[in-house]
Parts: C-alpha cells; structure tokens; sequence
C-alpha cells in the first residue's frame, strides 16, 4: 500500500482592516501550485495585536499537533506578519517551514505614525505599529532560526519599502504594485510558491517555481 504525501501547509493571515475573504485568491494560487492553504483571520480591529497573535499562537500549536500536517509556512499579508512575529514568540511549531511577509511595517508604519496622536488611544494596532523606536512594532522579536521572505509593494501608500525589512537575516523582493495589490498578483503568488519551496525568490531571468516537492 503506498503512502499518500500530503502538501505542505500555508497557514494564511491577512492585515489590519482587512478579512479572510480577502486571502481567497491567493490561497487558491497556492493550492494549485501544490500547497494546502489554511486561511486564519480576526475580527476586533481595535485591541492590541497581542491579542490576535494569543490565538494565533493557539492555531499553530492546533495545526502543529495535527498529524496531517507535516510541514507548516507561514504567509502573511501587512499586520498579519507582526501578528505572526509575535505568535511565533510565544509558540514555535516542530514543523515549522518558512515565513514569506507581503507588504509588512516590520519597522513600522508611516501612516500609523501619523494616526497615532489622534487614534492611537481609540485603536491600538495604530499606536503600535508607529515609526517611533520604542513602538510594539519596534520591540518585538524577530525570529533568526526561520528562513524568512519579504515581498514590498513599490508603489505602498501605507508601508515604505524600508520598513519592510526585518531586523534579521532575510530575502527580499519588491513588485510593482500597491499595498493590497500583492494578495491578487498571480506573480506574488508566484515569489511565494518559489520561496516557501526553495527558500528563494525568482531572479528576474527565470521563472517562479510553480510546484512544490515532498
């Protein structure tokens, strides 16, 4: 009798302001790239993304546990990747893969920076993902035993390419298009198929890996 392999995991998160549906076309890209996408989402956008990142720490010790599941990416999309950042210090999975980042302010947001004084008492995430050195953002570990991917958007209105890079060994591309842009590019789709497969992004000479190996 002959084994089944099961694909590869993605758990899914999306961003502030945002929902599951939104992770839809994506996680079907990378279903049919040979992936098994399970899309996570959360709902109070008012309470500090510490809350989030509690249950989705509950969701990866679920998904880490279960034994259909044999290796578990992460791909994240804005705030979801600091959600993922500060799961991932308080539970790190066994069968932990790699990390792609679309689009995060993994030093912060200029936007937030700005909304901070008049939101940032009403909305949390707001205050904590700001620009300023001593900012939640800004004091949260970065995990250095993943092999980590960030994908910035050139042309982001809410996150500038340099706060994108994380304070820790990483592979970086950006593609032209808006903040939410990458969740719907088939060539985002394709960076991360290559990534969470190789651990690197396509170099612009050749294509995207498009299947994944067991």
């Amino acid at each position: 009798m002959t084994s089944t392999v099961r694909p590869p995991t993605v758990a899914l998160v999306h961003g502030y302001l945002a929902n599951r549906l939104m992770l839809g076309l994506l996680g079907s890209r990378l279903r049919g790239r040979g992936f098994d996408p399970r899309p996570w989402g959360y709902w109070n956008m008012r309470c500090s993304l510490l809350v989030h990142a509690e249950r989705f720490a509950r969701r990866l010790m679920q998904l880490d546990a279960d034994d259909a599941v044999t290796t578990l990416h992460i791909v994240t999309h804005s705030m979801g990747g600091i959600i993922a950042r500060a799961a991932l210090d308080r539970y790190r999975p066994a069968k932990l893969g790699r990390f792609v980042m679309l689009a995060p302010p993994n030093r912060g947001s200029f936007v937030a920076t700005r909304a901070a004084r008049t939101f940032g008492r009403v909305l949390a995430p707001v205050r904590e993902l700001s620009t300023a050195a001593d900012s939640l953002v800004n004091s949260l570990p970065v995990p250095r035993d993943v092999e980590i991917g960030v994908i910035a958007a050139a042309w982001d209105a809410l996150v500038s390419p340099d706060s994108t890079h994380p304070d820790a060994p990483h592979q970086h591309a950006t593609l032209p298009t808006f903040h939410s842009g990458l969740l719907f590019r088939r060539d985002a789709a394709d960076y991360v198929a290559s990534f969470l497969t190789t651990g690197r992004f396509p170099s612009p000479l050749e294509p995207a890996a498009s299947s994944v190996s067991s």
